[in-house]
């Protein structure tokens, strides 16, 4: 059976702090802190609820970032 992979940290980040913040700015600010996957998706996308490890998403509407969340 092969090994259960082990994950370092996710970035000490209030997702918070990117809610109001165009998209291309928040998606910026989020690699340099050290988020390996951003993904931007329009108000009301569907999207499977597994949880990946360093990913984090952004809401975008208007070019702003409405909510923020790991995973």
């Amino acid at each position: 059976m092969a090994p259960i992979p082990t994950h370092g940290a996710e970035p000490d980040d209030s997702t918070e702090s990117y809610v109001g913040l165009e998209a291309d700015r928040a998606e910026r600010l989020a690699r340099e802190r050290g988020w390996s996957t951003v993904r931007s998706l329009p108000p009301g996308t569907i999207i499977t609820m597994e949880y990946r490890f360093g990913r984090l998403n952004f809401e975008v509407e208007d070019g702003r970032v409405r909510r923020c969340w790991k995973g």
